[in-house]
């Protein structure tokens, strides 16, 4: 047996354990769950479940608000994120060493705590609302169990990560290129949108795909602040699942869910495949 045959069979060997437990953790649960959706309770396929989720009001609404606070809550984090990445990344001083020091903070803090931090410093009755009322201010605007409260907490929870993977790419641009576009006259929009931009839009892209991703599917912060109607998919997909017990329709909303994480995923995949070819 040749050395480059036992090579190959040793990578296989080292991959397999890996492939099984992605098998088991991912991709069978998949089946399953797509397999269920298409079931009745007399064990029937059907498309039912499917009509039901594009036709019935409320499920309807919940697929516009989740889409809604998704796309609301990406380009908040992304306009955020890229604005602290591009001062850090190019200015200094006390303050910028402060943000340095303190922006990871809320990626350690459990979403949890950090959702009822939430709500005991923004609910009606919370800190805020206590203060204001010390100035004689009390028409604070409804901010839990409202969408504006999960857009506040997808801020909390996604900003360091985008912040984190932004920095690292602005870092990599040499200050030579930047210089040069000074010397030429170039003024900042023009450098930021002709050099910082096309530089670090791979990364942006990554950045991206886990936002909608972790948002589209999150669960935590929307079930303690959210309102009770219209729902995020993931908690009108629990209350269908333990209140109504409907499994194949719960199973309907996960399939639409993994579905619209695929065609992020798909974008983003096909994106980098044409930036590779154009650069070969």
């Amino acid at each position: 047996m040749s050395k480059n045959i036992k090579q190959g069979i040793f990578g296989l060997l080292l991959v397999i354990p890996s492939f099984l437990i992605l098998c088991f953790v991912v991709i069978v649960p998949i089946i399953l769950a797509i397999n269920e959706s298409f079931k009745d309770d007399k064990g029937s396929y059907t498309l039912a479940h499917y009509f039901y989720l594009f036709t019935d009001k409320v499920s309807v609404n919940n697929i516009t608000f989740t889409l809604k606070l998704t796309i609301i809550s990406v380009i908040m984090v992304l306009l955020i994120s890229y604005a602290l990445a591009v001062y850090m990344r190019f200015s200094g001083g006390r303050l910028v060493n402060g943000i340095k020091r303190m922006y990871m903070i809320p990626m350690f803090i459990p979403s949890v705590i950090a959702s009822y931090g939430i709500i005991n410093m923004y609910g009606n009755h919370g800190w805020l609302s206590r203060i204001l009322l010390l100035f004689g201010n009390e028409a604070l605007p409804k901010i839990i169990f409202d969408y504006k409260g999960i857009i506040l907490a997808n801020l909390w929870f996604n900003i360091p990560f985008t912040t984190m993977l932004l920095t690292s790419a602005l870092a990599g641009i040499p200050n030579a290129i930047i210089e040069s576009a000074k010397d030429i006259g170039a003024s900042r929009l023009q450098i930021f949108f002709k050099f910082i931009i096309p530089l670090s839009y791979r990364t942006m892209w990554v950045a991206v795909t886990f936002i909608f991703m972790g948002i589209i599917g999150g669960f935590t912060a929307p079930f303690l602040i959210g309102p009770n109607s219209p729902q995020v998919l993931g908690v009108a997909m629990r209350q269908i699942f333990s209140v109504y017990q409907d499994t194949q329709l719960a199973s309907a909303n996960a399939v639409f869910m993994f579905i619209l994480c695929s065609l992020m995923g798909y974008f983003y995949i096909r994106t980098m495949i044409k930036d590779d070819k154009t650069a070969h």
